[in-house]
């Protein structure tokens, strides 16, 4: 029995893969479900964000799980071909090394950004309510959250505008300057949402609109921050009096689309709009981009901003990966992957299904 992953993130495949490839909250019990029913998968665990998607798993059979999974996505996102996606494949030690980077932020867009160690964690809690895991992804994903404290409370890799959230607001201050005069809408309450308007708040944001489908959690997030919530169906109106426009909503679909944003952009006059999509898939059509005084930034331009202090955070990488090689000689990876073989420990990889090199993140 050995560990694998599969996946795809920010670094080997554009946001117009990762969308595709997302999975809706609302769907990942029934999906763990139908991913623990593959040949050769006996736990799973489904890691969802903006920037990656990934399917760990156990399996005594290693090949047979990365073909099955592979068809499995191929099949049920209705890719247009096999080879449309490049995905990784690890097992082994080099699938638990992998997993202890993304938690401890060191395989993210903005290196050591905060939100993705909570997101692997709620990842897990969701796998165990959906009876997908047992001892092999338990211990794995415990030692994981071992791993990135042990980083977080070791380390400096957190300096600087970490998370996409903050990122986001760097960049408004880049086009706007000081944000006193900024007006704010916020169109989903979720978490990155909530980091994101705690930031616009903290840099001095005049006021801000929050938005959500569900409109009591966007009646606590206003609460929370000083603000005023609107109906879902009301923030269309709501637009044409703001500044910076922050969307982060689950919805599969486009939820601004251009008709809309010409149509804001008819009563504003002169002033300039603002608009951050830090959704997957995206909330904002491209082509909203092409409206004038209409400034469009996706999830991957926000990396432009992240170079910025990367520079400082990346004198910490040396110092983070001698804390993972520490942890894994005192707690062993072997235990997770008995069947670990001589030369396993050279790529850590499997050969991809077509036969061809599989590549690493």
């Amino acid at each position: 029995m050995s560990i694998l992953c599969l996946g795809v993130n920010h670094k080997t495949a554009p946001v117009e893969i990762r969308e595709r490839l997302a999975f809706p909250e609302s769907e990942i019990d029934d999906r763990l479900r139908e991913i623990r029913d593959l040949p050769g998968v006996d736990e799973t665990v489904v890691l969802s964000t903006c920037n990656r998607v990934e399917i760990y798993a156990a399996s005594p059979v290693t090949e047979t799980a990365f073909e099955a999974l592979i068809r499995y996505l191929i099949d049920h996102f209705r890719l247009p071909a096999r080879d449309a996606v490049d995905f990784y494949h690890l097992k082994g030690e080099a699938a638990a090394l992998h997993l202890f980077r993304v938690a401890s932020g060191l395989d993210s867009m903005v290196l050591g950004e905060t939100e993705i160690f909570g997101q692997v964690k709620k990842a897990y809690a969701l796998a165990q309510e959906a009876g997908s895991t047992a001892r092999r992804m338990n211990k794995l994903f415990q030692q994981s959250f071992q791993v990135g404290k042990l980083i977080r409370s070791n380390t400096r890799i957190q300096l600087g505008a970490t998370s996409v959230g903050s990122v986001a607001v760097d960049l408004a201050e880049k086009i706007f300057g000081n944000l006193r005069n900024c007006r704010v809408m916020v169109i989903g309450a979720g978490e990155m949402s909530r980091q994101t308007a705690q930031s616009l708040v903290s840099r001095g944001a005049s006021s801000l609109i929050v938005s959500n489908r569900s409109y009591d959690k966007a009646v606590e997030l206003a609460d929370e921050l000083a603000g005023e919530a609107v109906r879902f169906d009301e923030w269309e109106q709501a637009m044409s009096g703001v500044d910076i426009v922050i969307s982060s909503t689950s919805a599969p679909h486009a939820v601004i689309v251009p008709d809309m944003v010409a149509k804001v952009m008819r009563h504003r006059g002169d002033r300039a709009l603002f608009l951050i999509d830090i959704a997957v898939p995206r909330d904002i059509e491209p082509a909203v981009n092409r409206i004038e005084n209409v400034y469009l930034y996706d999830i991957d331009d926000l990396e432009r901003i992240a170079e910025v202090a990367r520079v400082e955070r990346e004198k910490q990488i040396s110092l983070c990966e001698t804390i993972i090689e520490k942890h894994i000689e005192e707690k062993g990876i072997e235990a997770l992957s008995p069947d670990r073989r001589p030369g396993d420990e050279g790529t850590g990889r499997a050969a991809s299904p077509a036969g061809d090199p599989a590549p690493q993140s």
